[in-house]
């Protein structure tokens, strides 16, 4: 029985999903769903406060601790899944394929950023691979790792891209960045002679099971698992879930796709820091560049012969549960399958953290209230915001410094207090001398907004059927008068409201196309993004070739 089967939490009763996602007070609420059974007893952790130099080395001279043992079973449910488990849900490739138009989207837009730019290309300036991927957007040809930087960087810049919310949080979408390259570049060398992975060439399809099987895999060790919690960045699973799907499409066999992930459990996993006062930096924007970059070059080093680590969670002392996770093993709510995909959230109305999405929604409302009313955000005496614990824990920065890009889209009172103001969340209102960002007046609204944590909005971000991010802004003005609280619990782009997201999703991209493209190519791009089965049957390269800008304005 697999690490995944034997930790499955199976819910009590049927869940009613709920109609209406915007309401104000007096509106029946959602309804609730019931909490999943407790997980099956782990063994306890092992007991290291009598660790000495000598115990290392009676421990460095005894046999290995995988001498003997086979693969830790997570890593072999991994392996498995990627190599054996069909995708058979037309909702999982419908989905992957409005995930794939609006992750490329997102990747041009950051490309309207010099903060971005600066770091593309290849590393030694004016080098071309021949046959190597190409980086949308630009006239780079990369080798395969290196592009996969390329494409994860600019594919994370804005913040803008799909989300995925849990004990973890994260963007499953990252994962483009080692696919479209790794599948790029394969297509390319094959097609000229080459012999990767038998021969292989990619139709747009294959990215689109590649991307559903990366976001299921990071999707799953987020549900129950919280690397947060013990100071690791998310990261860590766009390594993990990249270099996974990468060793299949090299051509790796399940055996070395198991070494493979063991590497990528191995490698040294990026600390949350540069997202956190006093550090928040544009690191966070690059960071799942890199853990592409990682997975490609690990998936490589493999193929090359390089083998695995059987033990590499468990392994006492020297293990990941050991050394980065405080003992804990991994839990799981669910087998692989295509659970993340079918779910995920879509960033649709705003370029915002997704834990804030609904209070600006609700902002927005609350700024056309005032309007109506004749007053303006200058009029406010304060805000409460009832909200969810994720939130507190990751934006809430009441009265934080603002001191550049990356503490203004992760502040949740900066983001309600752009929208109070002018009724507008641009990605040019977070960035330094903007019209926003040197406010008076989002200033000090920005510290009138108060967070408090609703348990049971909590209680529905985790819960498995429902899985809302729900935010409600209490309004109080100057003269005395309290509005009536505005709460949103799903946003738009959630997979409750999914069809109603749908011509906002393929607007989104039409913006991020017309700065790159002209007319003519922007329209044939949305007509082919619309078009499923011309789309998927289309070959990798042939598709990444539309994208292609010679004497880009942006680099």
């Amino acid at each position: 029985m697999s690490a995944v089967q034997r930790s499955i939490r199976q819910a009590s009763k049927s869940v009613k999903l709920p109609q209406r996602f915007c309401r104000a007070p007096g509106l029946r609420p959602l309804s609730r769903c019931s909490t999943i059974a407790a997980a099956a007893p782990r063994a306890p952790a092992l007991r290291t406060n009598n660790f000495s130099t000598m115990a290392s080395l009676q421990s460095a001279a005894a046999p290995s601790p995988a001498a003997g043992k086979g693969y830790d079973p997570e890593i072999t449910d991994i392996a498995d899944y990627v190599h054996n488990k069909p995708i058979d849900s037309e909702l999982a490739f419908d989905t992957a394929r409005w995930v794939f138009l609006d992750t490329l989207g997102c990747g041009l837009e950051g490309l309207r950023f010099k903060e971005c730019t600066k770091l593309l290309g290849p590393i030694v300036e004016g080098t071309v691979i021949p046959n190597g991927t190409k980086v949308p957007g630009t006239p780079f040809q990369l080798d395969p790792v290196n592009g996969a930087f390329n494409i994860g960087a600019m594919i994370r810049w804005l913040d803008y891209n799909d989300c995925w919310l849990a004990a973890e949080w994260g963007h499953p979408s990252d994962n483009l960045g080692a696919i479209l390259a790794v599948a790029d570049w394969i297509t390319r060398t094959n097609k000229a002679g080459g012999n990767i992975a038998g021969g292989k060439t990619f139709t747009v399809r294959d990215v689109l099971e590649a991307m559903i099987k990366a976001h299921e895999i990071q999707g799953c060790l987020a549900l129950l698992n919280s690397y947060n919690k013990v100071g690791l960045d998310h990261v860590v699973l766009v390594k993990v879930a990249s270099t996974a799907v990468v060793s299949k499409m090299l051509g790796l066999s399940e055996q070395q796709t198991a070494d493979a992930v063991t590497q990528a459990w191995v490698d040294g996993q990026s600390l949350r820091t540069y997202r956190h006062t006093p550090n928040t930096m544009s690191r966070k924007s690059w960071a799942a560049g890199d853990a592409c970059q990682r997975a490609v070059s690990l998936a490589l080093k493999v193929l090359k012969g390089e083998k695995g680590i059987p033990t590499v969670l468990s392994a006492p002392v020297w293990g990941f549960y050991d050394v980065l996770f405080k003992g804990k093993k991994f839990e799981f709510q669910r087998p692989y399958g295509s659970y993340v995909m079918e779910n995920v959230l879509f960033k649709v109305s705003y370029p915002a953290e997704f834990h804030s999405q609904t209070a600006v929604e609700a902002s927005q409302k609350i700024f056309n209230q005032l309007k109506a009313m004749g007053k303006s955000a200058a009029d406010i005496k304060g805000i409460t915001c009832r909200t969810h614990e994720a939130c507190i824990r990751i934006i809430d920065k009441q009265f934080k410094p603002m001191d550049n890009f990356a503490d203004r889209d992760h502040c949740i009172q900066y983001m309600c207090s752009v929208m109070l103001v002018f009724g507008r969340l641009t990605t040019g209102d977070y960035t330094d001398g903007s019209e926003a960002a040197t406010s008076p007046l989002v200033e000090s609204l920005r510290q009138k907004i108060k967070c408090v944590e609703d348990p049971q909005f909590t209680a529905d971000y985790h819960d498995p059927a429902l899985r809302t991010i729900s935010n409600g802004l209490t309004v109080e003005l100057n003269d005395g008068t309290v509005l009536d609280e505005v709460v949103v619990e799903a946003p738009l782009g959630h997979r409750l409201r999914r069809e109603e997201a749908k011509p906002e999703i393929l607007a989104k991209y039409k913006r991020h196309l017309e700065p790159h493209f002209s007319a003519d190519k922007v329209k044939q791009l949305l007509e082919l993004g619309q078009d499923p089965k011309s789309l998927e049957a289309m070959s990798v390269d042939e598709y990444v070739d539309l994208y292609t800008v010679k004497d880009s304005k942006f680099i």
